[in-house]
Parts: structure tokens; sequence; C-alpha cells
């Protein structure tokens, strides 16, 4: 089953930002449930425009975008439906918050829903506790008498009570702590434990390597790369190219490749090299 479908996708600005170049030159995109995709690339590659075609945001010039099998262009289609099915938290999603309290903030979306009564409390509580923070203890509080990363926490938590199939984040990581971005990973794994679709927009190679199973390339507005995170990590032509650079960890491994056994030199996360060194303590 294929969630979101983008074939053959053409965009270039118009108006006053009008261009000649395209900013999204033949892209072709598939996202099923329960898969956590990473978009990277360096600055101006096209991710940004590309993930506000996600939600309608943005008409292509060319292609068909596809939701669950159905145009989101067509005439029946009804783009309303799509937005509550696709979640975009923004780059800094904690200089949106604007009610007086974490719970009235959280409620907002899934209020303008029609959610009400004992279902908008369930609601609320449950996307707080999907973002590591306890309703009881934060609900009634001030979001803006919270730490950065429990406000970034609140933001994340409004765009998950609206209950999307598919949840993009943009740069999730930017301005984390190292605990923080630790967290923001358990937030993805949450998330497709519950059969949800994860697109991540990241600059951040550790990230990657920690939560995606795919990555999409994007370089001049055009996908050079689709498929694993060790399969890129390993074509060092490429990443040359475009500007990425390897995780931390495989940059480590690398310069201690004699030193260590030949079945860890190629983890890509620090989840993978404990499972590599619990398999040779245990055989």
């Amino acid at each position: 089953m294929i969630r979101l479908s983008l074939k053959n996708i053409r965009y270039r600005y118009t108006g006053v930002n009008a261009s000649d170049r395209w900013i999204l030159d033949d892209v072709s995109l598939e996202i099923g449930p329960d898969e956590c995709v990473a978009l990277v690339g360096p600055s101006g590659s096209g991710k940004t425009t590309l993930i506000q075609h996600f939600t309608g945001l943005l008409k292509p010039a060319e292609g068909e975008i596809s939701w669950n099998g159905e145009n989101i262009w067509a005439s029946h289609f009804k783009q309303n439906i799509l937005r509550k099915k696709v979640g975009i938290v923004f780059q800094f999603p904690e200089s949106q918050l604007f009610e007086e309290t974490v719970a009235k903030d959280v409620a907002f979306g899934p209020q303008n829903l029609g959610v009400r009564g004992e279902d908008i409390d369930r609601t609320v509580d449950e996307a707080l506790r999907t973002v590591h923070l306890d309703p009881q203890e934060v609900s009634s509080r001030s979001p803006f008498r919270l730490s950065e990363g429990e406000k970034r926490r609140v933001a994340i938590a409004g765009v998950l009570a609206m209950n999307p199939d598919l949840v993009v984040f943009d740069e999730p990581t930017a301005g984390l702590d190292p605990v923080g971005v630790r967290l923001m990973a358990t937030i993805v794994h949450g998330l497709l434990a519950k059969n949800q679709s994860v697109v991540v927009v990241t600059h951040n190679m550790d990230f990657v390597a920690d939560v995606c199973s795919r990555v999409v390339l994007l370089s001049e507005g055009s996908i050079h790369f689709d498929g694993r995170p060790g399969e890129l990590f390993a074509n060092k032509e490429l990443l040359q190219r475009t500007g990425l650079d390897l995780p931390a960890l495989v940059t480590a491994l690398h310069e201690l490749k004699m030193a260590i056994p030949e079945e860890m030199r190629n983890c890509i996360s620090l989840q993978q090299l404990e499972e590599k060194l619990d398999q040779t303590f245990l055989s």
C-alpha cells in the first residue's frame, strides 16, 4: 500500500519570484506505511519546496500527486482531508505556540475538526504522552514557561493531535542538545510503531543513521539517490559532490578499520554497533 505518491513532478516559481529554472525537476517518490524516509541534500536543493507539495500548499506545473491512490488535484478530491492526514512540523515549531496553556495549544487543531468533550481531553493527553510529556504536569502550564525542548515537544504534540497518517519533520534536531536529539529519535520510533509514516528533512546524518530506513537525496531539484542509509554512506563520491557528511560513528569506525572485527566495520548507528557487540559476546 502506497500512502503518498509523486510522479514526474516539476515545479518552478512564478510571479514575483519567477524563475526559468526548475526548482523540482522530474521528481518521483512513493511513501508507504510505517516507513521512515530521510530527505537530505544541500541547501537550495528543493527539499522544503518538495514537502510543501505533500499537502497541496504548492501545485506542480507538471506531474501527479496521489494520496491513497487519489489525485489530490482532481476536482472531486477534498484537500482539507489531506491536510488532516499529512502533518508537517516545520523547523522551530515552538515559535508557533500561542495559547495560554499547553492543553489549549495542543487541542486547537482537533477542536477545529469538531472533536469535543472527553474526546478532546483524551486526544490531548495521548499526544502529550507520545512526545514524552506528562499531561498532569504540563497541561495547565503556559507553554512559554517551558524549556526550549519542552516547547518543541508541545508544538509537535499539536500536530500529532490531528492523528495524521504521515508526519513530516523539517530539521527536527535543529538547536537541540544531544539529550534532545535522542528524545526526538524516540518520538519518531514511537510513531513508526503506531504504523504512521515519517519523513525527516535534515542535515543531521547521525539522526538519519539512527532513525531512518531509507534516504532520498535531492540535489538541484532532482533525486540523485533513493535507498538504504548504509548504501549512501558507502558512496563517497556522491557524498562529496553533494556536500554531505558521514555520521560520526561511521567516520570513527573507518579510522579504526584495522582495529575492530570485520562484522562491525559497516555499522552506521550505535544501535547496530550494540547489536553486533551483543552477538559477538553471546556467540
